[in-house]
């Protein structure tokens, strides 16, 4: 088991690793604007992707962060959330994978998940890929 999943890993350990986590991917800028959109009825959800999809799994040193990325934008692409997509197409470029990488992660969702899933996601890639440079 990695080092940083251990089970004694307390929620506060995993809440500020995965805050740290969380800016360090997505930027301050998104996380902050998140945090400032938090209201009663979604801290609890808030809380629970910090700790543990960005405290637990993100978190973890098992798989590098590049390749994290690239499973996140093949998985959103394929079940087609595409608001999420855009956001770690953002990520991913922030973390250093490349447009090509991209490209290609998008050709292994077209094989696999469908051409139509495939071309909503090259468009929405497209227009964040021009935007970022």
């Amino acid at each position: 088991m990695p080092e940083n999943r251990t089970p004694d890993r307390d929620d506060a350990t995993r809440r500020d690793d995965g805050m740290g986590v969380r800016r360090s991917v997505l930027g301050d800028a998104h996380v902050d604007r998140a945090v400032e959109r938090t209201t009663d009825f979604t801290a609890a959800f808030q809380d629970f992707i910090t700790r543990y999809a960005w405290g637990e799994v993100w978190h973890s040193d098992a798989v590098q962060q590049r390749t994290r990325s690239m499973l996140t934008l093949a998985l959103l692409a394929g079940l087609g959330n595409e608001d999420e997509f855009a956001m770690h197409v953002r990520a991913a470029r922030r973390i250093g994978v490349t447009p090509e990488e991209i490209r290609e992660v998008l050709m292994h969702v077209a094989i696999y998940a469908g051409v139509p899933r495939a071309n909503s996601a090259f468009a929405a890639a497209n227009t964040i890929l021009d935007e970022t440079g």
